[in-house]
């Protein structure tokens, strides 16, 4: 106890309880288990994003000479996923349900096979979606004239963007399918979804040209 133990007891011991409240030690537990899956959700996401990325740009410029992704716009999208999607994830307050989990033993590997599936199904989900849009999108958005190639540029970074939200979305819970449950009691998580949005339409729609200067 912090309170009334001897200060030979606070030598001798792993824990002490400062305000000598044993539902302190359930507190910890709780925010102890939070913290660590937060974490866990944030590698998940930024996973995804890395492996996405590298892919549509490594077999974009192997097939067709290009990469549909510039080095300014992956700066730009892992600056915005990177520090608003770490606020995002990590913020998320820890429920009732996390002390029904069973504790994580030293060896347990830290991403689990339910990220690993997340990771595949999300990356192969995304990849479709672009490599798509990459390959055939002049045809499915019907583009014509000398600026196809920079409008579907646009589009599919865009769309990249925009996946990445939706992943954001998908990696709030690991486990369980339905991921919007408690999203909209967490304004940190909405106030970021807002502004990720709000940023990539700044940067599309008023910085274009100023981009285009780093390409």
């Amino acid at each position: 106890m912090g309170i009334a133990g001897t200060e030979v007891a606070k030598e001798h011991a792993d824990v002490i309880i400062l305000d000598d409240n044993f539902k302190t030690i359930v507190n910890v537990a709780k925010w102890g288990r939070a913290v660590y899956i937060n974490i866990q959700k944030f590698v998940q996401f930024q996973l995804t994003v890395n492996v996405v990325a590298l892919v549509i740009n490594f077999v974009s410029a192997c097939i067709s000479g290009c990469a549909p992704l510039t080095d300014v716009q992956l700066l730009w999208a892992n600056l915005i996923l990177d520090t608003l999607g770490a606020l995002a994830l990590a913020t998320e307050p820890p429920n009732d349900g996390l002390m029904n989990r069973p504790p994580v033993g030293r060896g347990v590997s830290f991403i689990t096979n339910a990220m690993w599936r997340n990771i595949i199904g999300q990356s192969i989900y995304q990849l479709a979606v672009l490599g798509t849009f990459n390959f055939d999108g002049k045809n499915l958005l019907r583009l014509e004239g000398s600026a196809t190639t920079d409008v579907l540029n646009t589009f599919i970074f865009n769309t990249f963007v925009f996946c990445q939200v939706f992943n954001e979305i998908n990696s709030r819970d690991i486990e369980k399918i339905n991921v919007f449950r408690g999203m909209f009691k967490s304004w940190v998580f909405i106030a970021v979804m807002v502004s990720t949005v709000t940023f990539q339409v700044i940067i599309v729609e008023f910085l274009g040209s100023f981009v285009a200067l780093f390409h």
